[in-house]
């Protein structure tokens, strides 16, 4: 008894069909029907707030104290009160959140030119 194999286009184009049936719900996954409806709308959903009586508080990039390695002793002569980011007249950071210390060190630590 001699088994018939099938010839390799026939193999190729069912291979192809499963692929492609495999890919097409990851590929469609981003859609949302709901968000296209409100693509079209021309009006924000709510308009920016601006002035000084806007709620929000101001957005903030700064990092956490932890992340940046922020300690209230110097390292050498390198030292917050000697750095290019300190605010010596509100004892903040440009870069850092929180009360920092004059005599405190972090790795952004930079130089006053």
């Amino acid at each position: 008894m001699k088994e018939e194999i099938p010839p390799r286009r026939v193999v190729l184009r069912g291979a192809l069909a499963v692929g492609c049936s495999l890919w097409l719900p990851i590929a469609l996954s981003g859609c949302d029907s709901k968000q296209g409806a409100d693509a079209g709308s021309s009006a924000p959903a709510s308009p920016p707030a601006t002035g000084a009586n806007s709620a929000a508080p101001p957005a903030t990039n700064k990092v956490s104290q932890a992340s940046v390695q922020y300690q209230t002793q110097p390292k050498g002569e390198q030292k917050c009160s000697g750095c290019q980011h300190f605010i010596a007249e509100s004892n903040t950071c440009k870069l850092v959140d929180g009360q920092i210390s004059a005599e405190g060190w972090c790795i952004l630590w930079a130089k006053k030119a």
